[in-house]
């Protein structure tokens, strides 16, 4: 009981990153519950009724590969954010992808997500190349008062993500669950995880989705 994967994602189509291959991933495990780094209202009461009456898939990725997932098996959907990025967050992001040189290891990351999908975000090669990112983001902006605030902001987005999955699982019991978040955090939810499997009461049974990738 309790068992519950996670998945690195994009938001965005990109080549081999795309619904139907994520659908197949999540029909494997055959989870009762998926949860999601969305808001409640980023997959509103119309979207659902378009796609259940008129077949209308939803942009974002993770949302229309569940959508086709439905199409298969039911599940209940748990969206496991209450707030979106911080302003601070955004103006780092701004000012960072203004340099050349991290526009570069953007370059780089895009095209391996769109030839080797999920295998490649689910890698310890993503996990570097976004570790590589995010110390040259911190090396831009320095020791700013912009650059702490939104490394802070992003540890209470990810955090608030993880207290509403315990929060979930205490009330509602279950076999199996995935967990699809963006990429970007991969590295910090999984020692996150890795923590909270000593600390919390409840104990999760925490997957990590991985594949090894020549990319």
């Amino acid at each position: 009981m309790y068992e519950i994967t996670y998945i690195s994602t994009t938001h965005k189509q990109n080549g081999q990153c795309n619904a139907d291959v994520l659908c197949e991933i999540i029909e494997q495990i055959h989870p009762d519950v998926i949860f999601l780094e969305a808001l409640k209202e980023t997959y509103s009461n119309y979207q659902e009724h378009l796609f259940s009456e008129f077949g209308v898939f939803h942009i974002k990725l993770e949302i229309e590969a569940l959508q086709k997932y439905q199409y298969r098996s039911s599940f209940k959907y748990v969206p496991v954010l209450d707030s979106g990025m911080s302003n601070a967050f955004n103006k780092k992001y701004k000012i960072a992808t203004e340099d050349i040189e991290l526009q570069r290891k953007i370059d780089n990351f895009n095209p391996l997500s769109a030839k080797y999908g999920f295998q490649f975000l689910n890698s310890d090669v993503s996990i570097q190349l976004q570790e590589d990112m995010r110390k040259l983001e911190n090396i831009i902006l320095s020791d700013t008062a912009l650059n702490k605030d939104a490394i802070d902001s992003i540890d209470s987005y990810e955090d608030e993500m993880l207290d509403n999955i315990y929060s979930y699982c205490k009330s509602n019991p279950f076999d199996k669950a995935v967990f699809m978040c963006g990429v970007a955090h991969r590295k910090s939810i999984i020692d996150k995880v890795e923590k909270l499997n000593t600390t919390e009461e409840l104990a999760l049974d925490w997957k990590v989705l991985r594949f090894e990738t020549n990319a």
